[in-house]
């Protein structure tokens, strides 16, 4: 008999995939899908980053594999635009590595800085993503204790808990959350990790999305270079998703651990789409809060609709999403919620599950559609929800 393969690492297939399947299904059965369940933004890239491509494709040179020498224009420009955003200079030889995507860098991250069996410090509610890395690296997450303002507090946390870990993983601006956190939290951040000698890994693809005023960053915080990395990436902030590009910055131990496991798996991403990063981190930075205001008026248009028919959900202060829980009386799980409305109304959102165990009970609204398709979905959810408490 053939040996079937499987490995204890392999994660299951993400509920991306699955509601994938449902918008699919609901395309066929003829309903005008609204598909608000993935963060792929519909703004349009920069024309200038457009344009670079389009230049760089032409060129000879950039149709070579891309070793580390060639990314350090890359590199240098990521360095750059950080100093000018947070006053702070770092070395773009041993604080700084390319990526292809930070949902890539994470993982590998992950695979390079924790040994099978170790323990990561984090959220009971995060990126899908964060799942499959960890258990594709073998480690497994140790929940941290909330304050009343939602953020960790680092406090709670015990020294045997902290002793079996070898990083914290935050993500702020949060996905799904959209709560926010300051320099006052990063401090309380940075002095835990360096009690306990952890890395603190951040994930900052939201960096751009703030409504009002500008997200904090731990690395650029004293002390922050001695235990913190620091992930950016070009699919929010310029709406280049599908060019999967990225960077990470920080802590050169960890950056060189990072780049021994990426070398032997690829080359790096094309050097045209390297082009069009350098282009997006030289633009003016009321390009990108212009699209900060996008998001802001469509989540406060949709809390509003939202409210309308009974269901109430906070306003961000950041972000492309809002979060809630699920309207009380709909007499399901957010699983179940969610395969329904998209079958019966053709509107696709999150199941919170898919997030953490802590998203249980929640849904996700990517606010990746126009105010009036927006207004029809929350309109069509009113109407579900009211068959539901028929």
């Amino acid at each position: 008999m053939a040996r079937t393969f499987h490995s204890k690492r392999v994660p299951e297939p993400g509920y991306f995939l699955v509601i994938d399947n449902w918008k699919k299904q609901a395309a066929a059965a003829g309903k005008d899908v609204i598909d608000l369940s993935v963060g792929a933004s519909d703004l349009p890239p920069p024309p200038e980053a457009l344009d670079e491509l389009r230049a760089a494709s032409h060129d000879p040179g950039t149709y070579s594999y891309c070793l580390k020498n060639k990314t350090m224009p890359f590199l240098e420009a990521a360095c750059a635009w950080f100093a000018r955003r947070y006053n702070v200079s770092l070395d773009p030889n041993s604080e700084a590595l390319s990526l292809v995507g930070s949902q890539e860098g994470l993982a590998h991250l992950l695979l390079a800085t924790t040994d099978p069996g170790d323990s990561v410090l984090m959220l009971d509610v995060a990126y899908p993503s964060y799942w499959g890395a960890l258990k594709v690296a073998g480690v497994e997450p140790v929940f941290l204790p909330l304050a009343a303002d939602g953020l960790p507090d680092f406090c709670k946390v015990s020294a045997a808990e902290a002793a079996s870990c070898k990083v914290v993983l935050l993500n702020y601006p949060n996905n799904p959350t959209t709560i926010t956190a300051d320099d006052t939290f990063f401090e309380k951040a940075i002095a835990f990790c360096k009690q306990h000698g952890l890395l603190l890994i951040h994930d900052n693809p939201y960096v751009d999305q703030v409504y009002s005023g500008r997200a904090s960053s731990p690395l650029a915080l004293p002390g922050g270079r001695d235990v913190c990395v620091e992930l950016f990436s070009f699919a929010k902030s310029h709406h280049l998703a599908g060019f999967r590009l990225g960077f990470v910055l920080g802590n050169a131990h960890a950056i060189a651990a990072l780049e021994s496991v990426k070398s032997p798996i690829d080359f790096n991403q094309y050097l045209g789409i390297q082009r069009m990063g350098i282009v997006c981190l030289n633009l003016p930075e009321e390009r990108l809060q212009a699209d900060a205001q996008v998001w802001h008026e469509r989540a406060a248009r949709l809390v509003s609709k939202l409210a309308d028919i009974g269901w109430k959900i906070g306003m961000p202060k950041s972000g492309m999403y809002l979060w809630g829980k699920l309207p009380h009386g709909c007499g399901i799980d957010d699983l179940s919620f969610c395969q329904a409305l998209v079958a019966r109304e053709g509107v696709a959102l999150s199941p919170g599950r898919g997030f953490g165990p802590g998203g249980y009970g929640h849904v996700r609204f990517a606010l990746v559609a126009p105010v009036d398709r927006l207004e029809d979905a929350a309109a069509r959810i009113g109407r579900f929800i009211a068959q539901q408490n028929k």
